[in-house]
């Protein structure tokens, strides 16, 4: 497609106003609104997550407690002791990492369903070069770190491929290719297979020099916590103050713009889902190396899943994608606490979870909704100026 510049002359002035107008716009509102909008989407975020665990109140009752006792009990499993906000901070991390993955590829206009499948050849990589490979210390974790990393952005690279020059939709793709990520790990470690360990489907544990420290003694929290954050600041910096991140951002914006612009589509699908596709390879990463310091075939109770409620919660944003991740670590910390206090199985947080998503679901139609009121309800107001004219 030709860049802009190689136009006609009319189209392209007007389309250069168009794009010198939104970047005006979007300057002055990081300048002059960034606290009303912040305050804004804190409160949002707070209202839906508010929401969810009042519309959650009905099954919480149909199982046999109360509401307060129920949502005491997951507080103070969650919160109420060192250990319980070390497991919060443990069960953010893997859904951060996760959470980012499917907000990256939101920004671009991609849907990466597949974050589960890559997140297990991610673990499966690490928990390879974790067992198999002898290095210092810093350096083994680092070289799982990549590899695991790698492992996951090559295994969304086969749906970024088929989307970019097949138009096959990548939510079918990426299913797809989750139920192979499955096969393989039962296959590598079942009985009498290539990883097979002391522990049924299990590898044996990772070398020392392999394993994130852990930083919270004496609990379960590891280094891969700060990772994550560190990760959410990059991604945040990546889409919002570099050009590449722009990009990303104007092709899931919209498509024509971006080609009009010299932009390639195929080469911001490749990129997007490459990069998706090596977060979600980290999920694997720290919770082989860090939580488990061994692959299981089991280790994620749906991480993958989760996600993407964590990256609609968040608004598909960094930052927001890290609250929400918190949020629903709470959510996973807690069960155990809440099946215990309230007697309530820990499948409501489950319930929880998907009643989150339904609540940002009914948010985004209804202010959609109201949009369309206020632009129909304008009209009339013009139709004087066009009969004047």
């Amino acid at each position: 497609m030709r860049p802009v510049t190689r136009l006609e002359p009319r189209f392209g002035e007007s389309f250069q106003k168009t794009l010198d107008e939104a970047g005006s716009m979007l300057s002055r509102s990081l300048s002059g609104g960034v606290t009303s909008s912040a305050l804004r989407l804190i409160g949002v975020f707070l209202a839906t997550v508010g929401a969810a665990l009042v519309l959650a109140s009905p099954a919480v009752i149909a199982a046999g407690s109360d509401p307060w006792t129920a949502y005491v009990a997951l507080f103070d499993g969650s919160l109420g002791s060192q250990r319980a906000i070390s497991e919060t901070f443990v069960s953010m991390t893997p859904l951060l990492f996760g959470g980012l993955a499917v907000a990256l590829a939101f920004q671009a206009g991609l849907f990466n369903i597949g974050v589960e499948g890559q997140l297990v050849v991610g673990g499966i990589a690490a928990g390879v070069v974790g067992v198999k490979l002898s290095l210092p210390a810093p350096l083994h974790v680092l070289i799982a770190l990549l590899a695991g990393a790698a492992a996951g952005a090559l295994w969304a690279l086969i749906p970024a491929i088929l989307k970019a020059w097949r138009g096959v939709h990548e939510v079918i793709t990426t299913i797809m290719m989750n139920f192979v990520a499955f096969s393989i790990s039962r296959f590598l470690v079942k009985p009498g297979g290539a990883l097979e360990g002391e522990i049924p489907t299990a590898t044996e544990p990772v070398q020392s020099s392999a394993e994130l420290p852990r930083i919270w003694f004496p609990t379960r929290l590891h280094l891969g916590i700060l990772f994550a954050l560190l990760a959410a600041i990059a991604c945040w910096y990546f889409l919002f103050r570099m050009p590449a991140g722009f990009r990303f951002r104007l092709v899931g914006a919209n498509p024509v713009a971006a080609r009009f612009n010299g932009i390639s589509y195929h080469r911001v699908v490749v990129e997007t889902m490459l990069l998706s596709g090596a977060l979600a390879g980290l999920v694997g990463v720290v919770e082989v190396l860090g939580t488990h310091r061994r692959y299981l075939d089991s280790f994620s109770p749906g991480y993958g899943f989760d996600s993407i409620a964590v990256a609609l919660l968040g608004g598909l944003h960094p930052i927001g994608v890290g609250a929400a991740a918190w949020v629903f670590g709470l959510l996973r910390a807690g069960s155990t606490q809440l099946q215990l206090e309230a007697g309530i199985s820990r499948d409501m947080i489950t319930l929880i979870s998907g009643l989150v998503v339904a609540c940002v679901a009914a948010r985004i139609l209804l202010t959609r909704h109201l949009e369309q009121r206020k632009r129909q309800s304008a009209i009339p107001d013009q139709d004087p100026e066009h009969g004047n004219a």
